[in-house]
């Protein structure tokens, strides 16, 4: 067998094995249709079969083209792959896995079954234009995960927010930020909205939240707002699923690592990549599948894990504040 046919067995080979796995996963990713996690499958399934080929994104726009498929372009199909762009076409899917050497018919059109799911809104979709740079994905993302992992150092999470504070920061941040009343409902329509994630009845969010106690001491609003907040803290810290852990000002085990930025974790199901988020100064989003940043950040929270008081201790030490600040 010369170099070409050997190389298209072994192409051959590993379409076949994409195939068995897609079959065999098929009622696991058919689940739970959400458009941003979908974007996110499709472009993983897509790159996943594009690299089995051995084609360049280059050499996949070049014969695109060559087929009919207008519009895809290097950074389109960048943007596909990543899931950060939908592809609405179904005949340019299907050229896609055509030139990937995919043709079971079974397989194309479970993958067309999520490029449809793909293509179609969010729940949060008529929140987005009050969002900030980035959000959209982040809130997608965090309503189909699996499992997340948040460090808070300023505020407390927006997950375990009450209502009363959630309002109660947007409306301080109002005359700064010049936002208007309606822009500050909407976000905490859509703060209390995301909440759901956690009390759910099918697979709820799995939560590892690790608050510092300034965040929790700083005052929002009044002593009743921040009492209300302690509690529905305990409230929802009593759930199987959600650990809420104090990293206290003095540290029992001095680890001498403490970010001063928030970021989240977020584990999806199966082969699908972890992402991590991370807020800047000018109230943009970041968020990101890359390996190297998904273990450095994993290694930042479990430095801080380390340092933090146990699980069980946070009940008594949120208490405590309510005694102090209701004294």
């Amino acid at each position: 067998m010369d170099y070409n046919g050997a190389r298209m067995a072994c192409q051959t080979a590993r379409i076949a094995g994409f195939g068995r796995r897609m079959r065999r996963e098929g009622g696991r990713m058919a689940q739970k249709p959400r458009p941003t996690v979908r974007r996110i499958e499709l472009g993983y399934e897509l790159r996943q079969l594009r690299e089995r080929a051995e084609m360049t994104m280059e050499e996949v726009v070049e014969q695109a083209a060559k087929k009919g498929v207008k519009g895809l372009y290097f950074a389109k199909l960048q943007r596909v792959e990543t899931g950060l762009s939908d592809l609405r076409s179904a005949s340019d899917l299907r050229t896609l896995l055509d030139l990937y050497g995919v043709t079971d018919e079974r397989d194309i059109e479970q993958l067309l079954a999520i490029q449809r799911e793909a293509a179609s809104q969010d729940w949060w979709t008529p929140y987005r234009s009050t969002m900030p740079s980035g959000m959209p994905r982040f809130v997608g993302i965090e309503a189909a995960a699996r499992e997340t992992w948040a460090f808070h150092p300023s505020l407390i999470l927006g997950l375990l927010q009450t209502e009363a504070y959630a309002r109660t920061l947007y409306q301080l941040a109002q005359p700064i930020e010049e936002t208007t009343s309606e822009f500050i409902d909407r976000n905490v329509k859509l703060r209390m909205r995301r909440q759901d994630a956690l009390t759910r009845s099918e697979d709820p969010l799995v939560l590892r939240a690790v608050l510092w106690e300034p965040a929790l001491r700083y005052l929002i609003g009044d002593v009743d707002v921040m009492v209300e907040q302690y509690e529905e803290i305990i409230k929802l810290a009593a759930l199987p699923n959600v650990t809420v852990q104090v990293l206290p000002l003095l540290p029992p085990k001095i680890r001498g690592y403490l970010p001063s930025h928030d970021f989240s974790v977020l584990h999806l199901n199966g082969d699908l990549p972890a992402s991590v988020q991370v807020d800047n100064a000018w109230s943009a989003t970041s968020v990101s599948d890359k390996p190297r940043e998904v273990g450095r950040f994993t290694r930042k929270f479990n430095a801080i894990t380390a340092s933090a008081l146990p699980p069980e201790d946070t009940p008594a030490f949120l208490e405590k504040l309510k005694r102090e600040i209701t004294k």
